[in-house]
């Protein structure tokens, strides 16, 4: 999938709109349209990246931001203190279905393990 394609591109560009929830100079968090939680957001980074694998050496800054980010909306959510998951899927057979990597963060009901 090209840039042009992406889905998760078009929000960035302002293309496509989202519930947008937290955004800054190097990511945006939106809520997910298919929730599987009562809190469901997506955290992207602006620049595509279209899988894990794809990441590379220079990128832990980005890494660790969308952690940070993360936490912050969390907090935000009201989440922080009964828990929440942070889940990043890699390619088809894990769950990935956009290929522009995302954080989901999910809360708001008590998880099960192992997911899925």
């Amino acid at each position: 999938m090209s840039e042009q394609d992406c889905l998760f591109c078009k929000i960035v560009n302002g293309d496509l709109a989202a519930d947008i929830v937290y955004e800054n100079d190097t990511l945006i968090a939106f809520r997910d349209i298919d929730p599987k939680a009562p809190t469901h957001i997506l955290l992207i980074p602006r620049r595509h990246i279209a899988t894990m694998n794809d990441l590379q050496d220079g990128d832990e800054s980005l890494s660790g931001e969308l952690l940070l980010a993360a936490t912050r909306i969390a907090a935000d959510e009201g989440l922080a203190d009964e828990g929440y998951r942070v889940v990043m899927n890699c390619n088809a057979a894990a769950g990935q279905s956009v290929f522009h990597i995302h954080l989901h963060l999910m809360g708001g009901r008590t998880m099960t393990w192992p997911p899925g």
